[in-house]
């Protein structure tokens, strides 16, 4: 059993999070910690002039309000957005809070996964801790 469990989310598939939640309360110790963490990708610099002025804050916001109330339905699940790519985001986000279970969720691979590699691809090869991957 685990003690700290990451269950990363994407908004922007059309999955929901309570399979992945389900696993991780399984799997959870008594009094586990367990994390819902989205990561927020950066807008390249090209593209962040087209976007209306305070766009990225209040996505932001949204994001926020969205895991906690996520985190909500769910005893003892605390919400957490980080930024960046979301590959290494999450392992970072794993590494830096001491995480020993990933909980994500895979889409099932195209063409495209197998030369570039899917965000759980990379978090399955990379993680120090262990992952369970749900389809």
């Amino acid at each position: 059993m685990y003690k700290n469990i990451l269950v990363p989310v994407a908004f922007d598939h059309d999955q929901s999070p309570d399979a992945a939640l389900a696993v991780a309360a399984k799997l959870a110790d008594k009094g586990a910690r367990i994390t819902l963490l989205h990561v927020m990708e950066e807008v390249p610099a090209y593209a962040i002039d087209y976007l209306p002025e305070g766009y990225m804050q209040n996505l932001g916001e949204a994001i926020e309000a969205e895991l906690a109330a996520l985190a909500a339905k769910s005893p003892g699940v605390t919400p957490a957005l980080a930024r960046g790519a979301a590959g290494p985001a999450i392992l970072a986000w794993a590494e830096d809070n001491e995480a020993d279970c990933i909980i994500i969720a895979s889409h099932r691979p195209g063409l495209s996964d197998f030369f570039l590699g899917s965000t759980a691809s990379r978090v399955v090869r990379h993680a120090k801790c262990a992952v369970h991957v749900l389809r």
